[in-house]
């Protein structure tokens, strides 16, 4: 009769063997010590023994024994870090995500449209904390350019994780006076923009079936804003668009959200004047302007967060003015160019 084998734990570093005894014989007992193998040596252990009781080999208790072990030294499968496509990544809100996600272990592509230097910047900035980034100078207006964009990420990375429509721009005027071309001008970059990116990108992550996507828009998209006709109807339209990508790519597992900031200290705000700061602070619950940093830290959460892979298709917006209508207007002069600053709160 074939001899029933149990193995039974008798200490960190041995198991107990016990089988039924003949009807002349005591049950038999053999201990197997086993060596934890030196903390030096990484490759797995591969247990060899033989045991034998009564001159038997107890074969199928070495091949059950060297099983168990391979199963519990087994490798964990290498996951490789997330590719991530930030448009507008030369400064602002841009350089702040595309800082997070380098920091958080993403391969970062950080686009640009004119600031190539500082583009470069934030890439050896990311670089000296041990991660790996790219630039590409492109406008994303252009189909030609977006595709060369997706193309550039995936020849060096092979794939695209993740997608960060942040670039914009503004020609603020008031619409009697608005040309079309600066009407166009900004719906191209910042809605059109979107669009192309999305599309682009959408086709590689459809592939795996993963894959996540974070619009900025703007608090403005949802209430408006006197001077900006245009930059309005386009973070309207993106928060539009993002809720119906989200439809569209779910099934995908392709998660789509959208982020509307409030004020963020940013070139534009450092040059308003201490006068019209003064009357915008008095409207923020908490007194100052939101950093990047802050709005960084959302996107990470978005783009790389478990807890996130539930969220599709939603809007959060960052702390917006609260109280009193007020109108603040004024004329700044950047980089040359005259611009008219105004908000409604």
């Amino acid at each position: 009769m074939a001899a029933s084998i149990t193995l039974t734990p008798s200490s960190s570093s041995s198991l107990l063997l016990s089988g039924p005894s003949s009807s002349s014989s005591a049950a038999r007992r053999t201990i197997l010590r086993l060596s934890p193998p030196s903390p030096a040596v990484r490759s797995p252990c591969v247990l060899r023994s033989s045991l034998r009781s009564d001159g038997s080999s107890f074969s199928g208790v070495r091949t059950h024994v060297t099983a168990v072990e391979q199963a519990v030294v087994e490798e964990t499968p290498k996951v490789e870090a997330p590719v991530a496509i930030i448009t507008g990544a030369s400064r602002g809100i841009g350089k702040a995500v595309a800082l997070a996600l380098g920091k958080a272990g993403c391969k970062v592509l950080v686009n640009y449209a004119r600031s190539s230097k500082e583009a470069e910047e934030v890439c050896q900035e990311i670089e000296k904390f041990g991660g790996q980034a790219i630039t590409f100078g492109g406008d994303v207006s252009k189909e030609a350019d977006v595709e060369a964009m997706i193309k550039t990420a995936v020849d060096t990375w092979g794939t695209v994780d993740i997608l960060i429509n942040n670039a914009g721009i503004t020609r603020d005027t008031l619409l009697m006076r608005m040309k079309k071309s600066q009407w166009q001008e900004v719906i191209d970059l910042n809605l059109t923009g979107v669009f192309l990116c999305t599309q682009a990108a959408a086709k590689v992550m459809m592939k795996k079936k993963k894959g996540r996507i974070i619009n900025i828009a703007s608090v403005v998209g949802l209430v408006g804003n006197i001077g900006q006709a245009n930059y309005s109807a386009a973070k309207a339209g993106v928060i539009g668009f993002t809720k119906t990508v989200a439809r569209e790519y779910a099934s995908r597992n392709i998660n789509v959200n959208a982020i509307a900031p409030g004020f963020i200290a940013s070139d534009m705000t450092s040059k308003l004047g201490d006068d019209l700061e003064k009357k915008i602070l008095q409207t923020i619950p908490l007194g100052r302007y939101g950093q990047p940093e802050e709005v960084a830290g959302l996107v990470e959460f978005l783009a790389l967060s478990a807890p996130a892979g539930y969220m599709t298709g939603q809007l959060t917006k960052e702390l917006k003015p609260v109280g009193r209508n007020i109108f603040l207007s004024g004329w700044l002069v950047v980089n040359g160019n005259t611009t008219c600053v105004s908000e409604w709160l």
